[in-house]
């Protein structure tokens, strides 16, 4: 589910000695002490801040951890994942870490607490954290026990698409997991194609199946049967929440 692990993200503006930590990850204290490393450099350089882009353990697990040791605040979406004293993260809202501007960009979907985060002076045309909303490889997870929604995701989509296109030149995604995305517009541009394309099957399996959209155990079953006839075992439970999500989708429309 993570593919080769979490991407924890160090940035920093060239010449800057503050930094900003992006999802520290697990609680590993090999991991995290090799991110303090990387972030504190030769020792003149510090911390000003920790961000986790949503609410999941592979992401979040070592964050207040890490953050302690540090000394630096942690901040989330949701206000129990922050640190004392520490404001939740707002949509729109700039983080400005010695010269580095980082844009909060809300993009719900994966969960109901999933940001993004834009840094518009970055290389070229700037690139965007994209957390677990767009990975570097394969497709996200709705998690719909964490607030996950399909209406939502298809949105978020779209508000990284209308970055990307402000932009101009192509924007890099830098996502949670897997490698580096050289065009995250063209990714987003996919990703979306691929939710609709099996919306598409969802509907064609309800009509020949003769079930209601219901996101019910049992046309969920029916349905991942009929969709994911080949799939591995041990993807099912994905697949089924895939299914349940555009369910829910396909009842509310």
């Amino acid at each position: 589910m993570t593919l080769d692990g979490t991407n924890t993200w160090v940035l920093r503006s060239p010449g800057a000695r503050a930094c900003l930590v992006v999802d520290p990850g697990p609680d590993d204290a090999a991991h995290l002490a090799r991110v303090a490393e990387g972030a504190l450099g030769d020792g003149r350089g510090w911390v000003a801040g920790v961000v986790v882009t949503h609410r999941h353990a592979d992401h979040t697990a070592g964050a207040a951890r890490f953050a302690g040791a540090v000394g630096a605040p942690l901040r989330a979406a949701l206000a129990e994942l922050c640190s004392p004293g520490a404001e939740p993260l707002s949509d729109g809202e700039t983080l400005d870490v010695d010269g580095l501007r980082v844009v909060v960009v809300a993009t719900p979907g994966h969960t109901s607490d999933s940001v993004s985060l834009h840094l518009p002076d970055d290389a070229a045309a700037g690139s965007v954290l994209t957390g677990d909303t767009v990975l570097g490889a394969g497709s996200t997870v709705l998690m719909e026990r964490d607030g996950g929604d399909l209406g939502d995701y298809l949105a978020s989509l779209d508000r990284l698409a209308a970055v990307c296109a402000d932009a101009g030149p192509p924007v890099v995604g830098l996502p949670g997991h897997g490698p580096v995305v050289e065009d995250l517009a063209v990714r987003v541009a996919a990703y979306r194609a691929h939710r609709l394309e099996r919306l598409d099957e969802v509907r064609a399996a309800l009509d020949a199946l003769g079930l209601p959209a219901a996101p019910d155990d049992a046309v969920v079953s029916a349905v991942v049967g009929r969709v994911y006839p080949e799939v591995d075992a041990g993807l099912l439970p994905a697949a089924a929440q895939s299914v349940r999500v555009q369910l829910a989708y396909l009842a509310r429309a």
